[in-house]
């Protein structure tokens, strides 16, 4: 087995036993990728998993056996659409040994509900939780070769950035800038994972769907946009304006500045997540426009785009070295225009270090 694999295993075991864990079971997801390097064909036949602290192994459907034999060499016990998996879920839950009476259980919260029901249906009276102290806590602190993907697709995302801003002209519209964007990330070897352009009062929905709305002079621009590379994305959002700012821009962009700024000096080993919210959230509550930041402060950023953890009000999570994740406060003023600036920032030798290299100055076009 590849040797990351062999520690990601290893490690998972360790916390397993410290959390009385009997077994984990994971279904076709980020997490199975980040475990075993899988990810299979995902449709209604179960694909399980299971890990315990002396085996791991795959329920597989015989049909895709061969195809996912070329990922991974843990053992598969393979069902067949004529036989149905559950003899072959039963000799894999008595390979890894899990006890049959009232075992402790972690549920992949992302797979098909039909599937963990499956599990619990063979395993009566487990108690059972999903991955936040096993697996999710693993992914959430990255180990080097991770820091250096995502380092590496944050770059990109900062010329695609780029782009996306040298395109702007009067008349463009939202989903021609969107497309020169994703064309950029294809020509540089990246896979487009999302292209939000809003143009004027758009910007003020911080989840507008990029459409035909034309540029003007004076429009507030937000682009927000991640593209994957080497297996990890990139996460960010920059502002700008076309011709002339819109009124109040600058000083919304400079209490969005300073709050981005007041949460990367909280950002450190030790500090809970809430605590980074709470940071930004001051600056812009201070400034008059507590209600108008509508969202959590941030989100992680690994394999997923959003996973662990969570920068919000009430998160209980304590931040630690590896952990990656965005600080991205919001000033939204309906009818007028909204702005976001967010930076990908990772717990690093005692601080929050940003993996883009792009200044986060307001980018006058026209």
């Amino acid at each position: 087995m590849n040797p990351t694999l062999t520690t990601r295993l290893a490690n998972l075991r360790a916390i397993m036993a410290a959390t009385n864990t009997d077994l984990v079971a994971i279904g076709p997801s980020s997490h199975m990728l980040y475990l075993a390097d899988l990810s299979p064909h995902g449709d209604e036949r179960p694909v399980l998993l299971l890990i315990s602290a002396t085996f791991a192994g795959f329920l597989m459907p015989a049909l895709n056996a061969d195809s996912a034999r070329q990922h991974t060499d843990l053992p598969f016990f393979p069902w067949t659409d004529a036989d149905g998996p559950d003899a072959a879920l039963q000799d894999l839950l008595n390979a890894t040994g899990v006890p049959r009476i009232s075992p402790s259980i972690v549920l992949d919260e992302t797979m098909r509900a039909d599937f963990a029901l499956l599990v619990l249906d063979a395993l009566p009276g487990a108690s059972r939780r999903f991955t936040n102290d096993t697996v999710g806590y693993l992914r959430s602190r990255k180990d080097e070769a991770e820091y250096t993907a995502l380092k590496t697709s944050a770059v990109l995302n900062d010329a695609a950035m780029a782009a996306g801003f040298a395109a702007l002209k009067p008349g463009i519209t939202e989903l021609e800038v969107a497309n020169t964007i994703r064309e950029f990330y294809k020509a540089n070897g990246a896979t487009p994972e999302f292209t939000s352009v809003c143009f004027g009062p758009n910007g003020a929905f911080p989840h507008h769907h990029t459409g035909d709305t034309q540029l003007k002079s004076g429009d507030a621009v937000l682009i927000d946009i991640g593209g994957r590379i080497h297996g990890y994305p990139s996460d960010m959002t920059r502002v700008g304006f076309f011709g002339s700012a819109p009124e109040g821009f600058g000083q919304i962009h400079s209490i969005l500045d300073h709050a981005v700024t007041a949460a990367i000096a909280a950002a450190k080993p030790g500090v809970k997540a809430s605590a980074v919210d709470k940071a930004a959230r001051d600056v812009i509550t201070a400034a008059g426009y507590g209600p108008n930041f509508l969202h959590r402060t941030g989100h992680g950023l690994g394999i997923d785009i959003h996973e662990t953890p969570y920068i919000t009000a009430t998160s209980e999570t304590v931040l630690e070295e590896g952990m990656v994740f965005s600080i991205e406060p919001g000033i939204y003023l309906q009818g007028q225009f909204g702005l976001r600036l967010e930076e990908i920032v990772i717990i690093r030798n005692g601080q929050a270090e940003i993996l883009s290299d792009m200044p986060r100055n307001a980018v006058a076009v026209g």
